[in-house]
């Protein structure tokens, strides 16, 4: 049975004036995430004409729930079969992870050099991609062995990352998303994300689900949805009420983590330190 989450407040929520300036509803900070890792980012002005479509408004039916590891600093989450592959943050407890979907059990664990605060996650061929936060390193793994085979440079932050069939989409906090040769790992374009001319900053893990970027909007409960060829919001996804109160914990923090089974169209969602993943349907909002 299809559990719906409430949507009453879904409609108080989506007048669309921009994700970065939105968080109510989000569980308060916890005291393991430094300071600094919730410092307001400043996003760039946009500079393109808005455009004159409305964002679609959208909530999302509970298919089904399934556990997760309360102690992942989830910041990057993509499928790999019946597995999750998980990129967990924080200095000293990062790691890359292979986790049964079903069980939430972690199958095999990498752990990341304590200097490095883990972030997005992404696999192209037979390689996986790993960002770290604020020290300006990506890290290489074969994608079956887990094994580390390299790493590259970048200048900023890295928050989310992604791909579709000839590149990866990158985030760094703020309100552009770089994109990036998977060959040279250079940066071919950027585009700014705008919902009707206003930047949004603060998009942090990303997803590509059929020809769509989708990005969490970091403290917020909702998910922007982006043309990736002209940057528009397309659509708003409110998740609020997707983690009940009994679930949640004072270590509970803010959603992050958006996974696409592109063979079997489902789509997974989860938080920081949340102890559920779900699965879950997007519809209209009412």
């Amino acid at each position: 049975m299809l559990v719906r989450v409430p949507s009453l407040l879904a409609l108080l929520a989506v007048a669309c004036d921009g994700g970065d300036s939105q968080a109510q509803g989000t569980p308060p900070p916890t005291a393991t995430v430094p300071a600094s890792a919730r410092a307001p980012r400043t996003a760039p002005p946009a500079s393109t004409p808005p455009p004159t479509t409305v964002p679609r408004q959208e909530v999302v039916e509970v298919v089904r729930a399934l556990p997760h590891d309360p102690q992942a600093f989830t910041q990057g989450l993509i499928v790999q079969g019946a597995r999750f592959l998980e990129s967990t943050g924080l200095h000293g407890r990062s790691s890359l992870r292979e986790v049964d979907i079903a069980t939430g059990r972690v199958l095999r664990r990498v752990e990341v050099d304590p200097a490095y605060f883990a972030e997005g996650l992404t696999r192209f061929g037979d390689k996986l991609y790993q960002l770290t936060w604020q020290s300006g390193v990506g890290l290489v793994y074969d994608a079956e062995r887990l094994i580390r085979v390299g790493e590259w440079r970048y200048a900023g932050e890295g928050w989310g990352l992604t791909h579709d069939d000839h590149a990866l989409y990158m985030s760094d906090g703020t309100a552009t998303i770089r994109v990036l040769d998977p060959t040279t790992l250079e940066t071919i374009r950027t585009f700014a994300v705008q919902d009707r001319g206003r930047p949004i900053a603060r998009l942090n893990e990303l997803e590509w689900v059929e020809g769509e970027l989708l990005a969490n909007v970091w403290m917020t409960d909702r998910i922007v949805v982006i043309n990736p060829s002209t940057g528009d919001v397309t659509a708003w996804i409110d998740l609020r009420g997707l983690l009940s109160p009994e679930d949640r914990s004072p270590e509970t923090d803010v959603l992050n983590g958006i996974a696409y089974d592109a063979a079997n169209a489902k789509l997974y969602v989860t938080g920081k330190l949340w102890p559920k993943v779900f699965e879950v349907r997007r519809v209209a909002a009412p």
